[in-house]
């Protein structure tokens, strides 16, 4: 199968804390790393430990930490395709806590890929399975030559203004940030996943609605960061292969399970 990712990256520091400091408190982490991380970065991991390869079209900005990123995730095997912008790049700072929470700081602007960049768009046509955590609209049109595609409802003005129809939009029903109502999107998505986290969630598909349970955990629960779009990207690639709308949920749901059971963004 081929997958790939239209989306963000960002340069994260972690943290590993007791709980999140209150107002005016001082903590001492216990272990602090960076990585390359954010929601699209996370999607293109998943895809890539899914499908065995996974394209990502991103951007990044002009400093050091864009070069590192970049290294990164080409470590991490990915291909990566970057567009550059005269500027810093997303950087951000992530507490993890003991009751498995990420509270999460965003320093500057989400950079994403304009259709604009050098980037290999039309080999978009060959993919199966792509993911779409950000863009400008004429990237999400390019985004869908790919035979299943998928989307994050955080990026609901991009996906007003592409006016295409999705093979699934997953927003969440806790995240004021990632909500999505009824009309909102014409065409309307051939499907619409809630996710309630721990609750599991619900869809819609036509006439037909029903709710999903959450997986258990395969382990020790770790952290949260990276559930939701493990979930997505596990809802892609089994759409892409053919899986029932339950048996797809079923699958994603047990992708955001596993990404609760490893530190940070990939373990």
């Amino acid at each position: 199968m081929r997958a790939a990712v239209v989306g963000h990256v960002e340069w994260v520091r972690f943290a590993d804390v007791e709980r999140v400091p209150s107002a005016g408190e001082i903590v001492h982490a216990r272990e602090s790393w960076i990585e390359p991380a954010g929601g699209g970065a996370v999607a293109a991991v998943r895809l890539l430990e899914l499908a065995g390869q996974c394209d990502f079209l991103t951007a990044v900005g002009n400093d050091e930490p864009s070069r590192l990123a970049l290294a990164g995730l080409g470590a991490l095997g990915l291909r990566v395709h970057a567009g550059t912008r005269e500027e810093p790049h997303r950087q951000a700072f992530t507490f993890l806590s003991d009751e498995g929470e990420r509270t999460i700081t965003l320093l500057g602007p989400k950079l994403v890929p304009y259709r604009s960049d050098p980037l290999p768009w039309d080999d978009l046509a060959q993919a199966d399975a792509v993911y779409f955590t950000g863009g400008d609209p004429d990237a999400l049109r390019a985004a869908r030559q790919g035979r299943v595609l998928v989307a994050t409802a955080r990026e609901l003005p991009t996906l007003q203004s592409a006016g295409v129809e999705l093979d699934a939009l997953v927003h969440s029903g806790t995240d004021l940030g990632e909500r999505y109502e009824p009309g909102q999107l014409d065409p309307p998505p051939k499907l619409v996943v809630t996710t309630m986290a721990r609750d599991g969630g619900a869809f819609v598909t036509g006439e037909q609605e029903g709710t999903y349970a959450a997986a258990e955990l395969p382990g020790p629960l770790a952290d949260a960061y990276g559930a939701g779009d493990s979930f997505a990207a596990g809802l892609a690639f089994a759409l892409a292969r053919g899986d029932s709308v339950e048996a797809a949920l079923a699958f994603a749901a047990g992708q955001g399970a596993a990404a609760m059971t490893i530190r940070g963004a990939y373990g």
